[in-house]
């Protein structure tokens, strides 16, 4: 689904808005349709509604913001030593089987089925991620012949980073998705 779609958009934004659009659409329909029509300009909304209930669903299931916060200072009071040891059990709680690396770009390799993903999460704390750290990582990713790279922080990178990743197929993985990742330790 491309990232500005109306449909991407309304995933990403409050549940109700889907519900109201259903609610607008119905009242459209009724009032600007005959009658025996009605019923397929009803049609018209179901994605809406679709959408809704999985806009809905992801949201009951997302950390409120205490947990968000609380988890990441926890992650920051880590040694790095506990906090790849935690990153190791919530992939393999996911069904990856985890090797650890000794690279300076590279500090895991996931492995499920024929797909291999490596990930570096070493500078987790650290302030600033420009694009070096992520060029290190996808040129292991391609010497390791890894269909993927997952960089790991806690805190946000900047454009420039952020549109690498992208590019090279490298997951960004911070603040709410560390939070998830995490909490899906055994």
């Amino acid at each position: 689904m491309a990232k500005n779609s109306l449909f991407a958009i309304l995933l990403r934004s409050p549940w109700w808005i889907s519900f109201t659009v259903v609610i607008v659409f119905a009242l459209a329909s009724a009032a600007l349709l005959p009658p025996q029509y009605v019923v397929f300009g009803l049609m018209g909304a179901i994605p809406f509604f679709v959408i809704g209930c999985i806009a809905a669903w992801r949201q009951m299931q997302a950390p409120s913001a205490r947990t968000v916060e609380h988890t990441l200072e926890r992650a920051a009071a880590m040694p790095w030593r506990e906090f790849r040891d935690t990153l190791e059990q919530a992939y393999q709680a996911q069904g990856f089987t985890v090797t650890r690396l000794d690279g300076q770009a590279a500090d895991l390799q996931l492995t499920r089925g024929a797909q291999t993903t490596l990930v570096a999460a070493r500078r987790w704390k650290a302030a600033s991620h420009g694009v070096e750290p992520l060029r290190a990582l996808d040129k292991a990713r391609q010497a390791r012949d890894a269909s993927h790279g997952v960089y790991v922080t806690l805190g946000e990178v900047n454009d420039t980073t952020r549109r690498f990743a992208e590019k090279n197929a490298i997951a960004l993985v911070n603040g709410v998705g560390l939070v998830q990742l995490l909490g899906k330790r055994p």
